[in-house]
Formats: structure tokens, C-alpha cells, sequence
């Protein structure tokens, strides 16, 4: 089996399952540190002639994170593709689960089985907190309804405020957010590298959680460890 994966957190994996399949990966994917596999440019915008040079006997995209024309220039050119698409954490496990088995793995992987414990121990919340979640500034863009993300601060007892939005990322005018009664502004480090110095600002007098974009928004080994990362994070919170 030869895999090329334009989605970096499906690198991650297939490179903790089946790391001698990988033989190309995009420039976005980081992790795990040191891969070796062949870099075929950004997720949005791969070359697919260098996709097309490893000779893959399968492609792993994904609705959200690449785009419709590169995945009908790869079917054409007679590439198999394997589409994912979860929008909730039980999704994101199962589709997972679902994957490793089509491309060659014999049993479930230990880290997804800890993924699976990890979410299912969760302790039920009865309070949760109202929040903004950008994702983008200049233009703001924030989570909207039927995120991944969303689901996972749901989890965690969060709501997203723009989370019955039709749009999946709206971009609201920033007088729109300072506007909205809200508890929580939730700033992940990707894809904008929200910091301590970049972010808050914005939110006079709000409390701004910094939190990690890989395990807020990535399906895949950083399930395991996203609960109790993320929740440590959101209790850091701290005011503008």
C-alpha cells in the first residue's frame, strides 16, 4: 500500500498505524516530527504532478480541508480517494477507525483505543460556558454550526455561540462579536497563531482562553490527549 495524505491530521495517523505506507505528505503536515516522506505541497494547493509521481494506490482528503477540483483532477487521472468528513468527535473516531481498516491495518490502534476511552470518561457537564471561537483575524472568522471543533468544546462543556449558524465559519464584523454576550473567547493557535499578544487585545475586558488548534480541530493520536490538554487550557483562561 502507498499513501499520499493531504490532510495533516490523517498523516499523523496513518504515520503512528502504518508508517512504511506514507510515501507523501503536505507541507502542513508537522506531525509526527521528522517525517520522512515525500512533501507535495499545501493542502489547499498540492502538486499533483508530484502526487501523481508516487504512484499512490490511494489519496486520503477531506471535504473541508481540500479542495473539490484537485480531488476530480486525481479520479481522473485514476487515483483512488479516500474522503473524510466528521463533524463530531464520535464521527472522527469511528471514520477513523473505518479508514485504518481499508488501508491495511490489522487491529485498532492503541492510540485510537485510547482516544475512544479518553472521550468516553469524560465526567457529563450541567453548566456551560457561552464562547466565541475565531479561527481567523483580518477578517475575523469564527466557528459556526456543525464543526468538528465545536462539537469537541461541546464535550468539554463550551458552547459556541455562532454554533445554529448556517454558515460554518461566518465572518462577523468585529463590532458583531464585542457585541455578543458571551463568557469565554476561545483562541486556538491554528490555523491563525492566536497569542498571548495577538488575540486578547481584540476582547477588551473578556476572558481569552489560549488553546492548542492541533488538538481542538485535528482527528487523529491527538484525540487522546485533547480532553484533558484542552480542558486545562480553557481553565487557564484569563482576562484581556
Amino acid at each position: 500500500m502507498r499513501i499520499v495524505s493531504l490532510v495533516p491530521s490523517l498523516t499523523e495517523a496513518v504515520a503512528a498505524t502504518l508508517p512504511e505506507a506514507l510515501v507523501g505528505v503536505t507541507d502542513w503536515c508537522t506531525h509526527p516530527v521528522g517525517l520522512a516522506a515525500t512533501r507535495v505541497g499545501g493542502s489547499k494547493y498540492p502538486d499533483l504532478d508530484r502526487v501523481l509521481a508516487l504512484r499512490p494506490d490511494v489519496v486520503l482528503v477531506n471535504v473541508e480541508e481540500n479542495r473539490e477540483s484537485d480531488a476530480e483532477a486525481l479520479r481522473a487521472a485514476g487515483v483512488e480517494l479516500y474522503v473524510t468528513y466528521p463533524r463530531t468527535v464520535d464521527e472522527a473516531l469511528d471514520e477513523l477507525g473505518r479508514m485504518l481498516t481499508a488501508l491495511g491495518a490489522p487491529a485498532e490502534p492503541a492510540w485510537l483505543a485510547a482516544a475512544r476511552t479518553a472521550w468516553a470518561d469524560l465526567p457529563a457537564t450541567t453548566s456551560s460556558r457561552r464562547a466565541i471561537v475565531p479561527v481567523w483575524r483580518r477578517p475575523w472568522i469564527v466557528l459556526g454550526g456543525g464543526t468538528f471543533a465545536g462539537d469537541v468544546l461541546r464535550r468539554l462543556g463550551v458552547t459556541n455561540v455562532y454554533g445554529d449558524d448556517p454558515e460554518r465559519y461566518p465572518r462577523p464584523a468585529v463590532d458583531e462579536l464585542l457585541a455578543r454576550d458571551v463568557d469565554l473567547v476561545v483562541l486556538p493557535d491554528e490555523p491563525y497563531p492566536f497569542a498571548r499578544d495577538d488575540g486578547p487585545e481584540a476582547f477588551p475586558g473578556r476572558t481569552c482562553a489560549l488553546v492548542s488548534g492541533r488538538h481542538l480541530t485535528w482527528y487523529g493520536p491527538s484525540l487522546a490527549e485533547a480532553p484533558t490538554l484542552l480542558s486545562a487550557q480553557l481553565a487557564q483562561a484569563h482576562h484581556a
